[in-house]
């Protein structure tokens, strides 16, 4: 039987901002739709985007070429001052969990990894909690769902896609993360017979940036356990094999 591990209150703290912050950029994105799709029925198209999406939609309204009934455009005032007000609450949110953050000596050494950030390295440590409830850094990686799913039958083995169980937001943070150190490696030449980058030669960039994101996920737990900042030019030694 396998149990949830235990947190510390800061940890379940950590957690609850991190969850409120997603329904918030969830429900900003939902709002931001449908303000898109109520100009569209008008024949007013926005470039898409979230970030200056109020601005263009306040402009368009102002615009004389555009005869709208003054119901409407209360109603798309009234949406975009609702969509500010969500961009505010999530930032504020945003705010609070760096601050914590920088007080949270785990979060801080997950930070060190390249592609793990603030929010990443908080949500990461938190959900963790205790490093030694899993046996190893790929017993971890599948409670994330980062892992292929096996479907084996007559000593044939089989690997899927991966399991996607597990806290879906934290994965998610987890592969954009690696996916802009995919970004980044491809902009540096030194960085060009790199695991990833070889990786991506082979595979799609897509399942590179899952495989690296699992790496990740490994070395946090590495790091958690030692309690080591991550060293880019340490190299690990097999089981078996003296230094």
């Amino acid at each position: 039987m396998r149990f949830v591990p235990i947190k510390t209150q800061a940890q379940q703290a950590m957690l609850s901002l991190h969850r409120a912050r997603a329904g918030l950029v969830k429900s900003r994105t939902a709002l931001a739709n449908q303000i898109r799709g109520l100009l569209s029925e008008f024949g007013i198209v926005l470039p898409q985007g979230i970030r200056l999406l109020g601005q263009r939609a306040i402009e368009a309204l102002s615009n004389p070429e555009h005869e709208l009934c003054e119901p409407f455009r209360t109603l798309i005032q009234l949406l975009v001052e609702h969509l500010r007000e969500l961009g505010n609450k999530a930032a504020e949110l945003e705010g609070r969990i760096r601050a914590m953050h920088r007080t949270d000596e785990a979060g801080q050494l997950l930070e060190t990894i390249p592609g793990v950030g603030p929010l990443t390295a908080s949500a990461l440590a938190a959900s963790i909690g205790n490093p030694h409830a899993f046996r190893d850094g790929r017993e971890l990686a599948a409670w994330l769902g980062l892992v292929p799913r096996q479907h084996s039958s007559g000593g044939k083995p089989r690997l899927l896609g991966i399991s996607k169980s597990g806290d879906t937001a934290l994965r998610t943070l987890l592969i954009h993360g690696a996916r802009a150190v995919i970004r980044m490696a491809a902009t540096k030449p030194e960085l060009t017979d790199s695991w990833v980058m070889k990786l991506c030669r082979r595979r799609h960039k897509n399942i590179a940036a899952v495989a690296l994101a699992a790496k990740n996920v490994r070395t946090a737990w590495a790091l958690l356990i030692r309690k080591q900042v991550y060293q880019v030019s340490h190299v690990p030694i097999r089981p078996g094999v003296t230094a």
